[in-house]
C-alpha cells in the first residue's frame, strides 16, 4: 500500500533538511510502512498536510514504563489512578493515571505527543520476562529495555576473584541474550549491593564492604566489556550518590574515568548539585556542563524536574532508603530481587515554593541550556522520578521561550531564585534543535539506523504538528501521527491501535559461559538457566523481537 503526506514542511536534520526554516514543502511517500523516494506513482491514500510541520517519530532513550518497580508504584499509587480515571468515551477507552499509567495508557498518551518508541531503562535480569510481557501490552510504541548490571552478586564475585575481561564479556553477552535486552545499565555501581551489607553511602573509590570493589571498577569493567562487544549504546549510568548535595565532584570524577571511553550519564540533574550557601545545596550545572562540553565521548539525558504529584521508582535503594522519610504521601516500598538488584519506590510531590525543589527544576534547565550540543544531551524527565513524560510540552515551551521561562523562575521560592544563574541565560531552543534532541540523536546514540529520520529506507514513524507560536500547545496536540505507516492519532486524540516491535541487542560471546551460567543458577538462584531465558517467541505475542546486531566480541 502506498501513501502520500502532501505539502508538509519537513524537519529532518539527520539529513540536514529543515522545511520550517527555508519555508519549503514536499512530499513524503510511504509503502508497505516505509518511506520511499518520492514517484509519480497513484497513491493509495493521500493526506493534505497544508504547511504543517512534519518530524519522525519521537524517541524517548529513558523513561520507566515497565517492569516490577513501576506495578509496585501502581499498586502503592492507586490515588494516581483515582485522579486520572479510564475514560470510556475515547476511542480506546485509556485515561488510567498520570504519574503512573497503565502500560495501555502508557501507549496512547505517548502517541498523542508524536513518540513512537520508548526505551525502558532499568530492567532486572530476575524481572526481564514480566518486563517484557508487559511491554507487549503497550499499544502504539516500539520499545527495547536496558538491563541492570554491576550490583548483581555474580558479577561482583567476578571481579572480586580477579576475572579477566573476557570472562566478563561472556557474562555480559550471555545475559544480554537471555534477557532480550538492548543495552546495559548500571545503577548506583556496587552501591546497591552493598547497601545489603549495611552500607548506606558509596562514593567512586569506596570500596564494597563484602566484596571489596570499587564502583570504579565495575564501570570501567562495563565498560570496556559494552565496548569490545560492540553493543551500540555506550554504559547507560546512574552513578553514585544521586541527589546527594556535593555529589558534583562525584560525577566530574566518572566523566574522567572513562578516559576517552564513550558514556552516558543519565538524570544528569540529579548528579550536578553542590554545597554552596548557607543551606548546603547549590547548583552544580555550569561546572558539570563544561566538562561535557569538553569531551565528545559523554551524553547525557536531563531527567528534569516538573512541578506536581509524582512517584519515584528506582533500582538504587540506597538512595531510595535516604529519601523514604520525604515521601508524599507517607508511604514506600523497599525490596531486594533475586541478587540481582534492588527496588525502591517513593511518592513524591515536588513543589514550586520548596527550595530545595525550585532549584532542582533550575538546574535542570541550565544544564539543557549551558550542554552545547544538541546531538549529545536528550530531552527527559527520568518519567517518573522527575515528573510525568505528559509534561514534555510544558518543558519543550521552557526551553524555546525565554521571556515564559524567566516568568515561570519569577514565581518560585525567592531563596532558590538567587542561587541560580538561569535568568541569565538568554539561549533558546530552536525546532530544529528540538528536532534532534528528541528525534534524531537518540536514534543515532541507540544505533537505529532506520529510526528518527524521513529518508528513504527509515520506517514510517511520522508526527505531523501544526505550527504555533505557543510551542506547548504545539507540542502537546499533534495534527496526525502514523506508526509503521498507519494513521494512528488525528487532532491529538487516538484512533487505531498498532502493535510495536521490541528492540534487542545481539553480540556475540564465548559460548563456553554456558556451563558455569548452568552451575551459578543451580547453586544460588534456585532457578534454570534455562528457565531464566528469554526465547525470541516469548515476545509480542510470538512476532519476537527487532535484533540490532553488534560489531564486536567473540565468533
Amino acid at each position: 500500500m502506498r501513501l502520500r503526506l502532501k505539502g508538509g514542511r519537513v524537519l529532518d536534520p539527520a539529513n540536514g533538511e529543515n522545511g520550517v526554516a527555508s519555508g519549503a514543502v514536499r512530499d513524503i511517500e510511504i509503502e508497505d510502512g516505509r518511506i520511499v523516494a518520492a514517484t509519480d506513482l497513484k497513491a493509495d491514500a493521500e493526506y493534505d498536510l497544508g504547511g504543517a510541520v512534519v518530524m519522525a517519530g519521537g524517541i524517548d532513550l529513558h523513561s520507566h514504563i515497565a517492569g516490577g518497580k513501576m506495578n509496585l508504584a501502581r499498586l502503592l499509587m492507586q490515588e494516581d489512578r483515582r485522579a486520572f480515571p479510564e475514560m470510556p468515551g475515547n476511542f480506546c477507552g485509556c485515561g488510567g493515571g498520570r504519574a503512573v499509567p497503565t502500560a495501555h495508557a502508557t501507549g496512547c498518551r505517548y502517541a498523542e505527543l508524536g513518540y513512537t518508541t520508548v526505551f525502558e531503562p532499568a530492567m532486572v535480569g530476575a524481572n526481564a520476562r514480566g518486563a517484557h510481557l508487559e511491554m507487549a501490552d503497550i499499544p502504539n510504541l516500539d520499545t527495547g529495555a536496558y538491563l541492570v548490571l554491576g550490583n548483581d552478586d555474580y558479577f561482583q564475585r567476578l571481579l572480586a576473584a580477579g576475572a579477566g575481561q573476557e570472562q566478563v564479556n561472556a557474562y555480559v553477552g550471555w545475559m544480554i541474550e537471555a534477557t532480550q535486552a538492548f543495552a546495559i545499565k548500571i545503577v548506583n555501581p556496587g552501591g546497591i549491593n552493598a547497601f545489603k551489607f549495611n552500607a548506606r553511602k558509596m562514593d567512586l573509590d569506596e570500596a564494597n564492604p563484602h566484596y571489596g570493589v570499587t564502583p570504579r571498577k565495575v564501570l570501567t569493567t562495563l565498560i570496556q566489556a559494552v565496548t569490545e562487544l560492540g553493543i551500540p549504546h555506550p554504559i547507560h549510568l546512574h552513578g553514585c550518590n544521586l541527589g546527594v548535595p556535593g555529589n558534583d565532584d562525584t560525577t566530574l570524577a566518572t566523566m574522567l574515568a572513562t578516559e576517552g571511553r564513550r558514556l552516558h550519564l543519565t538524570h544528569l540533574q540529579f548528579h550536578s548539585y553542590g554545597t554552596e550557601g548557607d543551606r548546603r545545596f547549590s547548583s552544580s550545572a555550569a561546572r558539570i556542563a563544561e566538562m561535557v562540553n569538553a569531551n565528545s565521548n559523554i551524553s547525557v539525558d536531563v531527567g528534569q524536574v516538573m512541578f506536581g504529584q509524582t512517584i519515584t521508582a528506582s533500582a538504587d535503594y540506597m538512595s531510595q532508603y535516604r529519601n523514604r522519610g520525604l515521601a508524599s504521601p507517607k508511604k514506600s516500598i523497599g525490596m531486594d530481587i533475586e541478587l540481582d538488584a534492588a527496588c525502591g519506590v517513593v511518592p513524591f510531590e515536588y513543589k514550586d515554593k520548596s527550595f530545595v525543589n525550585a532549584l532542582q527544576w533550575a538546574i535542570g534547565l541550565e544544564l539543557f541550556l549551558l550542554v552545547e550540543d544538541p546531538w549529545r544531551i536528550f530531552l527527559t524527565t527520568d518519567h517518573p522520578n522527575g515528573g510525568p513524560f505528559t509534561t514534555y510540552p510544558h518543558l519543550i515551551r521552557l526551553l524555546m521561550d525565554r521571556d515564559f521561562r524567566n516568568a515561570q523562575l519569577a514565581t518560585l521560592n525567592k531563596a532558590a531564585q538567587a542561587h541560580t544563574l538561569l535568568g541569565q541565560i538568554t539561549r533558546e531552543y530552536t525546532l530544529e534543535e528540538i528536532a534532534i534532541l528528541t528525534r534524531a540523536a537518540p536514534a543515532r546514540i541507540l544505533g537505529l539506523t532506520d529510526k528518527g529520520h524521513l529518508g528513504p529506507g527509515a520506517v514510517a514513524d511520522i508526527a505531523v504538528h501544526t505550527e504555533d507560536a505557543d510551542r506547548e500547545a504545539m507540542f502537546s496536540t499533534t495534527r496526525m501521527v502514523f506508526k509503521n505507516g498507519r494513521l494512528i492519532v488525528k487532532d491529538g486524540v487516538v484512533v487505531e491501535l498498532a502493535q510495536g516491535t521490541t528492540h534487542v541487542a545481539r553480540p556475540e560471546f564465548d559460548r563456553s559461559v554456558e556451563k558455569d551460567m548452568q552451575r551459578w543458577f543451580d547453586e544460588a538462584v534456585g532457578l534454570k538457566a534455562r528457565h531464566f531465558r528469554i526465547s525470541d517467541g516469548e515476545l509480542r505475542g510470538g512476532a519476537g523481537p527487532t535484533i540490532l546486531k553488534c560489531e564486536g566480541g567473540a565468533s
